[in-house]
């Protein structure tokens, strides 16, 4: 049989340009090994999403009841049941899940079931079924680095990790990103004695320092403990009764979550494409040394972000049906769901002086925000990086409890080529956390209104 195009993976990058290949009226099929929705969906950004507000909702409730007037509780006798947070985030990923896969079915997509093999620049094969089309998309994503766990069950992957119903007390972390870090904080939410090994100096390395050096203030706050530029590839004589010896440190250790960074998964080929750093080498518009075969989402190393890897399928289907688009990865943003929650978009400091751009910076905290006192998340600010001549908005960091929904307004300013003064001229509904946008426009071009 063959198809206008076929879709290897359908996690966010591969599920959504399926969705758009049927809607533009491509026959298109999508080969799954595992589950609908990929990583994402299944074990990462959803469940521990669900999990991280589960965790919100307990510290609110243990540290803020009595200032909201709430009367009667008796703290001493309330606890975080693990087994029913996962049970909730379970529930969530079942809905989005089929939710996926009836889009799928709605706009005609054939989804096949198994591993698949590329045999030639138009052909797969899927358990010795051989399909072929003209234009292939390449979207298995990713996985976490093996770490061999020769002392028993002390390793888990970040899949198995919301299959388990009770959390030991020491929890040891490896990674340095997104993933790593929300973890750690989740797990210091609800009590647990967290270690975090960070694999390189500084943790989000990503984000602009003034970021990083933040959340970094605030592990510090919650006594989670912190050893850098460390890396464990096997787990054996550094760890002995419930104790993990690494860097000259000795830490209490029930579990060790593998949280480092992802590899891509390439998918085996019988063709040579080319490889870059361990991922499949793309150029700008996410083709691969074969013209019909594009890769998008985590397996072209690009970005290890959801939303991003959608962004990356949409264009190639867009491009396999004539529309042309500039795929600028600096206009999408980058989220920590962190608390609160971090964002940012656009350049950072370090990459403007590097450039030699002549730049300003504004800022406002929320402490100085309304709505944000009424709520009692006074933590945070907007921040813009400001080009000084004409006042191009060239990126924004945002910290506050919304800040990965806040993100999309700098998204919007930025695909407009928008100036500090457009920011300014913006009216925003009072009482609003998103007044911080405006009064750090008024502060770009000459005070904030109410600071």
């Amino acid at each position: 049989m063959k198809y206008d195009l076929i879709i290897i993976g359908s996690g966010p990058a591969g599920y959504v340009a399926a969705i758009r290949a049927g809607q533009l009226g491509m026959k298109t099929a999508i080969i799954e090994k595992e589950e609908i929705g990929g990583m994402c969906l299944n074990w990462g950004c959803m469940p521990s999403k669900a999990l991280i507000e589960s965790a919100k909702l307990y510290r609110k409730i243990i540290n803020d009841s009595d200032k909201f007037g709430i009367e009667g509780i008796d703290k001493k006798q309330i606890s975080f049941n693990y087994g029913k947070a996962v049970k909730r985030a379970d529930t969530i990923v079942r809905k989005l899940t089929k939710g996926v896969e009836f889009l799928l079915k709605k706009n005609n997509i054939e989804i096949i079931k198994g591993f698949a093999k590329i045999v030639s620049q138009n052909s797969i094969t899927v358990e010795n079924r051989n399909i072929e089309a003209e234009n292939i998309i390449i979207a298995t994503g990713s996985k976490s680095p093996k770490i061999i766990d020769n002392t028993g069950n002390i390793v888990v992957e970040i899949k198995n990790l919301f299959t388990q119903r009770e959390i030991p007390e020491n929890i040891v972390i490896i990674g340095n990103d997104s993933v790593s870090i929300e973890l750690a904080q989740f797990f210091s939410m609800i009590n647990k004695n967290v270690t975090f090994l960070v694999t390189g100096e500084r943790i989000m390395p990503l984000a602009d320092e003034y970021l990083s050096n933040y959340l970094l203030n605030i592990f510090k706050k919650e006594k989670i403990n912190l050893i850098f530029n460390t890396d464990i590839h096997t787990v054996d004589s550094n760890y002995k009764n419930g104790e993990l010896t690494i860097n000259g440190n000795t830490v209490k250790c029930n579990i060790l979550i593998n949280a480092k960074t992802r590899e891509s998964v390439i998918p085996e080929s019988e063709i040579k494409f080319e490889l870059e750093n361990g991922y499949l080498k793309t150029d700008d518009d996410c083709k691969t040394n074969f013209p019909n075969i594009f890769a998008v989402g985590d397996v072209n190393g690009k970005s290890h972000f959801a939303h991003i890897g959608s962004a990356q399928g949409l264009h190639a289907v867009n491009l396999i049906k004539g529309i042309k688009q500039k795929l600028d990865l600096k206009k999408y943003p980058l989220n920590m769901y962190s608390v609160p929650e971090m964002a940012q978009i656009g350049q950072t400091e370090m990459e403007l002086k590097n450039q030699n751009v002549d730049y300003k910076i504004s800022e406002f905290p929320l402490s100085a925000n309304g709505k944000a006192m009424t709520e009692g998340n006074t933590e945070g600010f907007v921040r813009i990086l400001s080009e000084k001549k004409y006042g191009e908005v060239l990126g924004v960091q945002i910290v506050a409890p919304n800040a990965t929904d806040m993100i999309a307004e700098a998204s919007a300013f930025m695909q407009l080529e928008s100036t500090i003064y457009d920011v300014a001229q913006t009216v925003h509904a009072h009482p609003t956390i998103s007044e911080v946008f405006m009064e750090a426009g008024f502060e770009g071009v000459d005070g904030a209104i109410h600071k």
